[in-house]
């Protein structure tokens, strides 16, 4: 029955994850409508650095806590949880008030480094400085709620975690949406108070999140505290000893949640002084950041998250086998994961590639199509090591060696902080991509290293069936540009309709394609046979 609870946790849990990051990927094409790409880059300036502070804040504590609470629970010791419980809400509350203060005191210092005080046209300093200021006051709730969501998941408990995040997401891009479109559309106001009050939205969806965690927690705290008074064990764990047990299992997690906030704070402090000292002004200049960090990022992310989500229901097994020494299920797992994202991830990357103009204009309109549309193209390969990255992190994860994860991001991170600047000035906004996807190439030889090393891994069968996948994705291109090209010499991409009717014909064909040749090559059943029944009726025997 405890299993059975776990997985029906874990499964509400991954959906709402799910559920929360595409509302996420979906909100920003009717926001890019309302606020236009020097929007979106101002929205960047003050996101980026307060998801650091909130990641350095909180250090990976709810899945710690989860670790740690589920632990001691699981010894009959209900107490050293609760101790932990009590004495965490006071250190989230103080690293939150600490990172607000740091964040709040450091916006004008910060706006004035990333924009050009000089500059008339563009965002202002005093637009950054507002924007970064009321996004800042999301650190005085978020880590505080973030220790209730772990102290639920310890008890097996994934609906308050589920439900709250869900909510959270909801009410701030209902916020964001409402406000910039009365602010801009209906009141005629000004951009940067706009966009400072899409920030807020931060605030005001942890106000909603905390809300349902706080209604859980009124319908449990007396369950919750029958087992606490019947528990018979207590460790008597000294606090010191209690937070080194915790920080061991936070910092590698926070580190994986870093990653692409790191890659992105090295963009903040670099892209903007690089594409001034080309010659660009900070108007062009912001046009350019918000495509690169927000429209085509987003974009990019959603094969990046189907793909990932799709391969990540696969890792408990892997750390089950590992644990009980069952090293060829381990192997089969580990190239089974691998498969699923190569798989998923090659097609969708060459797919953006290939119509970046029609999905650019599909989804965020024709203004801006030159600039969004070309560092979409040179963005999307990034997705699939975007997705390699996730996956290794995590299996290094499932093996109890995701120290090495923190060595490749360190790694990836400082290469590219060396060559951002440099790059730029060579190949404008495409140096900004190519610095980020060698990064995190480099990251990913760490951990694919690591895998092959402690997982003793061979990763001779995977490199055939990557050169497979990428026969078929060839494929699927040439219908793709055949199709592009037969529409597009009727329908010019002149208005957003004919993008919509050139992008979705384009993908029809091209997912056809890829489908049929997989299936019928019997490699779909193979992959993902176990999910969708129909791709299993061609059996085809695999060598791996």
């Amino acid at each position: 029955m405890a299993d059975k609870q776990l997985i029906r946790g874990t499964m509400i849990l991954t959906a709402s994850i799910f559920i929360s990051k595409l509302l996420g990927l979906i909100y920003i094409f009717p926001f890019t409508s309302i606020v236009g790409l020097e929007g979106l880059a101002l929205y960047q300036y003050g996101y980026n650095p307060y998801t650091v502070l909130l990641s350095l804040s909180t250090l990976g504590i709810p899945l710690a806590v989860s670790k740690f609470v589920s632990k001691y629970n699981a010894l009959g010791d209900y107490h050293t949880g609760q101790r932990l419980f009590r004495s965490g809400i006071v250190v989230m509350s103080i690293t939150g008030i600490i990172g607000f203060i740091i964040l709040y005191l450091i916006a004008e210092p910060l706006a004035r480094y990333v924009l050009d005080p000089n500059e008339l046209q563009g965002n202002t300093i005093a637009d950054a400085v507002f924007t970064i200021r009321m996004v800042s006051v999301a650190l005085l709730i978020v880590p505080i709620m973030s220790i209730i969501r772990g102290y639920f998941q310890g008890f097996q408990s994934m609906g308050p975690t589920a439900v709250s995040q869900v909510v959270e997401q909801i009410i701030r891009i209902a916020f964001i949406l409402l406000l910039t479109y009365l602010i801009v559309e209906v009141w005629h106001g000004e951009l940067g108070t706009a966009v400072g009050f899409a920030t807020f939205g931060a605030f005001v969806g942890a106000l909603g999140g905390l809300s349902v965690l706080l209604v859980y927690w009124m319908k449990r705290k007396n369950y919750i505290q029958q087992q606490i008074e019947t528990s018979k064990v207590d460790h008597q764990i000294p606090l010191k000893k209690m937070y080194k047990e915790l920080l061991s299992y936070a910092i590698p997690i926070s580190f994986v949640g870093l990653a692409i906030p790191l890659f992105q704070a090295v963009d903040l402090m670099s892209f903007n002084g690089a594409m001034r000292e080309i010659g660009y002004n900070q108007a062009e200049v912001d046009k350019f950041f918000g495509a690169f960090t927000q429209a085509a990022h987003k974009l990019i992310l959603i094969p990046v998250s189907v793909a990932t989500a799709m391969s990540l229901t696969i890792l408990p097994t892997v750390t089950k086998a590992f644990i009980n020494k069952e090293f060829d299920q381990l192997q089969r797992h580990i190239t089974q994961t691998f498969q699923i994202i190569l798989f998923l991830s090659i097609p969708a990357s060459l797919g953006l590639v290939l119509l970046s103009d029609s999905a650019y204009g599909a989804l965020f309109g024709l203004e801006d199509l030159e600039i969004g549309s070309a560092i979409l193209r040179y963005y999307a390969p990034v997705a699939i090591l975007f997705s390699i990255f996730a996956i290794t992190a995590a299996l290094l994860q499932g093996i109890n060696r995701q120290k090495f994860t923190v060595i490749a991001l360190l790694a990836g991170i400082l290469f590219k902080a060396i060559v951002n600047y440099p790059f730029i000035l060579w190949l404008e906004a495409g140096g900004a991509v190519l610095a980020t996807g060698l990064g995190y190439a480099i990251a990913i030889g760490v951990n694919v290293w690591a895998i092959g090393k402690y997982a003793t891994y061979s990763y001779t069968f995977l490199l055939k069936r990557l050169l497979l996948f990428s026969i078929f994705a060839i494929g699927m291109g040439v219908v793709v540009v055949v199709v592009k090209t037969g529409l597009g010499s009727v329908l010019p991409l002149d208005t957003r309709i004919n993008a919509v009717i050139i992008l979705a014909s384009s993908v029809l064909a091209g997912m056809s394609v890829y489908l049929y040749l997989s299936v019928r090559s019997g490699v779909a059943g193979q992959i993902l046979g176990h999910r969708f029944t129909f791709l299993s009726r061609k059996k085809v025997r695999e060598n791996g």
